[in-house]
């Protein structure tokens, strides 16, 4: 028995630092995926390999009570959603793997949420587990919180489980109720990396939901998502938050009728709040986000987290190709970087390949 499971990694065209306070935002599962190839083995562990990752990972079946001390590193996530998987009175199944990814490690494009997925639904099936799409979510999201010490939140597991060809996705982070919006043919959604690796675990990620736990807790309210303006007007990193939701919303409302100027405006004004106001942008991002609208893409913004990575730009189709060259020599010219662009499509969301 050969099993093939993919999971995709994601795009957030808006709405970041939204989804640990409940908030909203609108990502969508892209067609850079990881892949395990996997087939049972009768010792009780779990080998697996990557050529792309380097390294042999071999644990037991029931993964690790703490997974942070696995080597290699890329282990860690597989550790924890073994771990999470394993049930008292049954013997965990183990598996030989072999994962391969398309997915930009450091790039914000979620690998590590799409390898988690990944090994949850290659574990479940191996086991005989019927294991639901949304504990998928959840055992993905705690497993990269306990090998990373991260406390993500759950958009990047939900677009990686829930994509749907074609669609982006508006998910409300307190009911994870998801409402998919188709994606105009007349626009292109491009991913650029910036030439700087970004990891979570060294930046304040941290720091910043802390902040913005702190706040929802001065003025009384259970998280940010129940705030208004008003009430933050003189904290940025609330700030951020409470507008950002808004713009989530109105970006919707452009898509739907086919306003991609407007949807534009919105994804630049995204761009500069989470630059001012939440600060975890870098010059590199703000350099590219400004070649990207220079040569002609309707807006550009940071994506995910920040601190490096990617930025998503809106082109119109028929001028992607030219607006991706020519943004990509300005932004080479002035910082001697090389970007990488990713012109993406929207894809369905994680499973077996039969």
């Amino acid at each position: 028995m050969v099993l093939v499971v993919r999971a995709p990694g994601r795009v957030n065209l808006i709405g970041d630092h939204t989804d640990y306070q409940d908030g909203f935002c609108l990502p969508l599962a892209i067609d850079r995926e990881v892949v395990i190839r996997a087939s049972p083995r009768a010792d009780g562990r779990v080998v697996a390999r990557s050529d792309a990752l380097g390294g042999i990972v071999d644990i037991p079946a029931a993964g690790a009570e703490d997974a942070r001390h696995v080597e290699p590193g890329w282990g860690r996530p597989m550790a924890a959603v073994l771990r999470m998987l394993s049930q008292p009175g049954r013997a965990a199944v183990g598996f030989d793997a072999d994962v391969t990814s398309t997915v930009p490690v450091g790039s914000g494009l979620s690998s590590s949420a799409a390898f988690a997925v990944a090994v949850a639904i290659t574990a479940s099936e191996i086991g005989g587990l019927r294991t639901s799409p949304p504990s998928i979510v959840r055992i993905a999201q705690a497993a990269e919180q306990a090998a990373t010490g991260v406390p993500c939140g759950v958009m990047d597991q939900m677009a990686s489980v829930f994509g749907r060809a074609g669609h982006a996705l508006l998910l409300d982070c307190r009911s994870l109720d998801i409402d998919a919006i188709p994606l105009p043919p007349a626009a292109s959604i491009v991913v650029v990396h910036t030439g700087v690796a970004r990891r979570l675990e060294d930046s304040a990620y941290a720091q910043r939901r802390a902040a913005c736990e702190a706040a929802a807790g001065r003025i009384g309210v259970a998280t940010l998502r129940d705030a208004t303006l008003a009430q933050v007007a003189d904290d940025p990193f609330a700030r951020h938050v409470v507008s950002e939701n808004a713009r989530v919303l109105d970006f919707v409302s452009a898509l739907r009728v086919g306003d991609l100027e407007r949807g534009g405006q919105l994804m630049g004004s995204s761009h500069i709040s989470l630059r001012d106001d939440f600060r975890v942008s870098t010059p590199e991002l703000d350099a590219l986000v400004e070649a990207l609208v220079r040569e002609g893409a309707y807006g550009a913004r940071l994506t995910g987290a920040g601190f490096g990575g990617c930025v998503v730009g809106l082109v119109a189709t028929e001028q992607v190709n030219d607006v991706v060259t020519r943004a990509a020599a300005r932004y080479r010219s002035a910082t001697g970087l090389t970007p990488t662009p990713l012109v993406v499509r929207a894809v369905d969301g994680a499973g077996r390949i039969e």
